[in-house]
């Protein structure tokens, strides 16, 4: 089914965003990030997030779009929040003119990962799938919202029977760019284990 955003919220509101019957928008704050110490030792936990609450097993699945995205990292994309310790995002990440990557990032007791792989910077839009089976999850993203492709399996033990899931956006250096979330669905998993 349509996912409608009444029963969405915001973590770090935005100070400029829209939110139309299927769409959302907001414009990046910069120096905002999600990141866990591992490597560089910061701890961020500024970047605008949209999300709702959700039990049970589900299949969440939207489209991004970052037309004029331009400054090292800016990223948007799906994400799961539990609290500042424990969450997931993924995205493309603008490092150049040429090239992005295309990643997702594992927090969990306070220790962020990084997995990636290079795209051409050009990909303005991607679409994300995070499906639910207790406390096991599939990421897969997907380049015409048809065809998806494994990012991730992961096992995360959430404290409470609620997965808080949405969207985040952010800059972490200098920039800033608009946004644009669209095609949200939430609805039963579609995870096939075959």
């Amino acid at each position: 089914m349509k996912q409608l955003f009444s029963d969405f919220y915001w973590i770090n509101p935005p100070d400029e965003f829209s939110i139309e019957e299927q769409e959302v928008c907001w414009q990046t704050k910069p120096q905002t990030d999600l990141w866990q110490r591992t490597g560089y030792g910061f701890r961020h936990d500024s970047a605008s997030l949209f999300v709702t609450e959700v039990t049970g097993d589900f299949s969440f699945q939207l489209k991004t779009a970052y037309p004029n995205a331009e400054s090292l990292y800016d990223q948007c994309g799906i994400v799961m929040y539990q609290n500042s310790e424990q969450w997931l995002k993924a995205s493309v990440e603008l490092i150049s003119r040429d090239h992005a990557h295309l990643g997702a990032v594992l927090t969990q007791q306070g220790y962020s990962d990084w997995s990636s792989t290079d795209i051409p910077a050009s990909e303005r839009e991607m679409w994300y799938r995070l499906s639910r089976r207790g406390n096991d999850f599939y990421l897969e993203n997907s380049e015409d919202g048809k065809l998806f492709k494994q990012m991730r399996l992961f096992h995360f033990k959430l404290e409470t029977i609620k997965a808080r899931i949405g969207v985040y956006a952010c800059s972490p250096t200098s920039g800033s760019f608009q946004a644009s979330f669209s095609e949200f669905e939430l609805g039963p998993c579609t995870w096939n284990l075959k």
